[in-house]
């Protein structure tokens, strides 16, 4: 007997006749019909994730990754709330997402039904808690109204941001076609054509910068990787002969080789280069393109941005005030502007000192047990090749990541900076993996740089890459702690306490023993973490090195460097960075 079209074989068929190869997830009652749909649908594949976070980050990472839109699918109930978290951070990030999201069954509506999220008769309104993650919100009440509401959805999560689609399990099994009656819930009307780019006007823009009458500096963001802009700014950049730096979260998309560095003036922000800064103040314009410039790629320019003329250019206006010309369609916009500024007559190459373009926070001494943030950073920079992707958690390891770490050639780097959830870099890193043979781009290792703190959250998600055999090495930073929080104790809280040092683990031995077959090691010194990553280069699927390192350490991290007790920290007798491995005893 033939199988009837449903719902669910209408959504996987559409996603696979515009380029998306996976959806990851987690199964359950309220999602196992799409699953069941993507059994029998030749070029998707259905990832079975550990936590609905980590599918929510799959997709995220995926969609950074270049290969196309990340859809990630989850079940009702507890498992829909799970995903709240992963969109919120590619909500603020603006990353491109397509969450399908189960529910009981409409009849079961207000009836007190398990996990019901219909918002009816006291229920958990569903279509009101996505709505603030997410940049759409449907709920589908009839089969037949998924055939508009599917790419008005996508189309949504293409300009910057997860789309929802609310899923009711008698919906999903329902044929396309059928003659129910029924609308949508949530946001938009029916039969709704996609959204059209828009483009708005440059004149004033161009204008401005024809006029600079001496340097220009760019400020790059991450609709520059969203839209895959590189190779305009690029053209643009040498059309201006201006510098570039990046915010944090974009540091692939204008790399340049070096220790330190990801592009010419390197990251702004907190964890930034004071050059940046310093070559901005003696610009005569400043063009940011395709970044909000939120507080934290923004912090230590504001006194510059204050004084130099700025323009900006993307999807969504800075937080400064600034003449902003909008644009969904970054790479148009961007050729656009450089022919606009066709011999402007302004100054030819670079600009600046090149000691402005190559600086450093510099933290105090240190020299307690473990390694120095600098010198893994160092070792990892020197063990990575052309090609390879970095993913980087948040917190003190991110810090250095974002400040030491260089991008490779044609790999990118993705860090967790809209919400800075904990353990966002394991499922972004499967998802960026999974997503490199779509993207067009050669085979290579994406390295996840994560603390163990980080790794107690989310870090059972290297049981996805063990069981689909991935290609990912995560560098775990083991500190016993959440570091940055002891940072934070140290610093404002005169180091009377801590609540935020763990009891000690050997988190590479733990995993070996875990998952057979894994290469997993703990090192503590620079000769042994150099061996272990470069030796994991060959492995055949994922591997671990965990290395040693103090919560004590402070890392390049602006508002840490600021604060006169940082000497205190530094120079502490290591009876409190002892701390890390007595907090046993101490508990």
């Amino acid at each position: 007997m033939p199988r009837k079209h449903r719902v669910v074989d209408h959504i996987v068929g559409y996603l696979a006749t515009i380029g998306v190869d996976h959806v990851f997830g987690v199964d359950g009652a309220n999602i196992e019909d799409l699953y069941d749909a993507a059994y029998f649908q030749a070029g998707i594949t259905a990832v079975l994730a550990k936590h609905e976070f980590g599918a929510a980050t799959m997709a995220d990472g995926y969609s950074r990754s270049g290969a196309g839109l990340g859809v990630v699918a989850a079940t009702s109930g507890g498992g829909a709330l799970n995903l709240v978290a992963g969109l919120g951070e590619s909500l603020a990030s603006r990353i491109p997402v397509l969450a399908l999201v189960g529910q009981p069954a409409t009849t079961m509506d207000g009836r007190g039904s398990f996990q019901d999220t219909s918002g009816r008769n006291g229920a958990l309104n569903a279509a009101a808690l996505f709505s603030a993650v997410s940049v759409s919100c449907q709920r589908i009440l009839a089969a037949a109204d998924i055939v508009a509401a599917l790419p008005r959805a996508i189309s949504a999560a293409r300009t910057g941001g997860p789309a929802v689609l609310l899923l009711p399990k008698n919906i999903q099994q329902d044929a396309v076609g059928s003659t129910g009656r029924g609308t949508n819930d949530g946001h938009g009307a029916r039969d709704v054509p996609p959204l059209p780019a828009s483009v708005g006007d440059l004149h004033a823009i161009a204008q401005e910068l024809r006029r600079a009458k001496g340097a220009v500096t760019i400020i790059a963001g991450e609709q520059v990787a969203r839209d895959d802009a590189r190779a305009e700014l690029e053209q643009l950049r040498a059309e201006l002969g201006a510098l570039v730096a990046t915010v944090p979260d974009a540091k692939d998309v204008a790399a340049t080789s070096g220790f330190g560095s990801s592009c010419a003036l390197g990251v702004t922000g907190v964890m930034g280069h004071p050059g940046v800064a310093e070559e901005l103040a003696t610009s005569a314009a400043c063009l940011v393109i395709g970044t909000r410039l939120s507080m934290t790629a923004r912090a230590g320019l504001e006194e510059a941005l204050a004084t130099v003329p700025t323009v900006s250019i993307g999807s969504a206006p800075p937080y400064l005030a600034c003449t902003h010309a909008h644009t969904d369609d970054l790479r148009g916009s961007l050729r656009l502007l450089t022919e606009a500024v066709r011999d402007r007559g302004g100054p030819a190459g670079p600009h600046g000192s090149a000691a402005s373009r190559r600086t450093e926070l510099v933290p105090p001494p240190f020299a307690g047990p473990g390694l120095r943030y600098r010198d893994i950073m160092s070792a990892l920079d020197g063990a990575l090749t052309d090609g390879d992707d970095i993913v980087v958690d948040a917190g003190n390891t991110g810090a250095s990541a974002v400040h030491y770490l260089p991008v490779r050639r044609g790999g990118r780097f993705a860090v967790a900076l809209g919400m800075g959830g904990m353990g966002y870099s394991f499922g972004a890193g499967i998802g960026m993996a999974f997503g490199r043979a779509n993207s067009g781009r050669p085979p290579a290792r994406t390295v996840v740089v994560a603390g163990d703190g980080a790794f107690f959250m989310h870090g059972m998600e290297i049981h996805t890459a063990v069981h689909y055999r991935l290609p990912v090495t995560f560098v775990l930073l083991n500190n016993n702690a959440h570091a940055m929080c002891v940072t934070r104790e140290q610093l404002f809280y005169d180091d009377l306490y801590s609540y935020n040092r763990f009891r000690p683990s050997r988190l590479g031995a733990g995993l070996a023993a875990m998952f057979p077959g894994l290469s997993s090691a703990d090192v503590s010194d620079i000769e042994g973490f150099t061996a272990a990553v470069r030796a994991v280069r060959d492995v055949d699927g994922p591997a671990v090195v965990s290395v040693e390192c103090a919560a004590d350490e402070i890392p390049p991290f602006a508002p840490f460097l600021t604060n006169d007790s940082a000497t205190h920290v530094a120079t502490q007798n290591t009876s409190t960075i002892k701390e890390n491995r007595d907090v046993a005893a101490r508990a």
